[in-house]
């Protein structure tokens, strides 16, 4: 026997309820760490890099010979 659109209802709204809750756990809770911790595992990917290697910028800088029109 084929089940009745009103017999549907109420497993339709436990459906409706089961999937609002898992968008609002993954758009309110589980990406937001994840993207946090994204950043913060970038930043500090970065900031061990320059303890290595040193900041970034000119690195031999001389001092211009006494005399030069520099």
């Amino acid at each position: 026997m084929e089940a009745t659109r009103s017999d549907d209802v109420p497993g339709f709204r436990a459906k409706r309820r089961k999937e609002l809750l898992t968008f609002a756990v993954l758009a309110f809770g589980i990406w937001p760490i994840v993207a946090v911790g994204a950043v913060g595992g970038y930043g500090f990917l970065v900031w061990m890099y320059q303890i290595v290697y040193g900041p970034p910028g000119p690195h031999d800088i001389h001092p211009a010979p006494p005399g030069s029109a520099e």
